[in-house]
């Protein structure tokens, strides 16, 4: 891994640990709630729970689930020496799933008219990762 420095004097990017069997267990078919209870600091499981919720409609579900992911995400990120902000490069896949999880909240939290956090959320995602901003849509 290549180590940059940064010349704007902002936080350095904050890498979230690998933790692979979550995302190798989703990767083969496994049922995203068998991954979230197997491992419910998982914010990958937590997010494909709300995609799962919102491409059937329940959008309440999807914000639950999303919620539920963006608080582990959190939780890692605070224990990885986040300190509030600076980048969350989706480029370290372990990143994804918290990535994943703020563009849910982000997506139902705007379908069920909560204006505010949608643009918290949004403004959040393009703060920590223009890339997955531009990816997750």
């Amino acid at each position: 891994m290549a180590i940059h420095e940064n010349l704007l004097g902002g936080p350095p990017p904050t890498h979230l640990p690998d933790d692979p069997e979550p995302r190798e267990l989703l990767a083969n078919g496994a049922e995203p709630a068998d991954v979230a209870a197997k491992y419910p600091t998982s914010s990958l499981a937590w997010a494909r729970l709300a995609d799962e919720a919102y491409e059937r409609g329940s959008v309440v579900e999807s914000y639950a689930y999303a919620r539920t992911g963006y608080h582990r995400g959190l939780d890692s990120l605070r224990r990885s020496g986040w300190k509030g902000h600076g980048p969350v490069p989706w480029e370290h896949e372990p990143n994804r799933g918290f990535l994943r999880a703020l563009h849910a909240l982000a997506r139902a939290a705007q379908s069920i008219g909560e204006q505010e956090e949608y643009e918290r959320c949004a403004s959040f995602l393009r703060d920590s990762s223009q890339t997955a901003a531009d990816t997750l849509g």
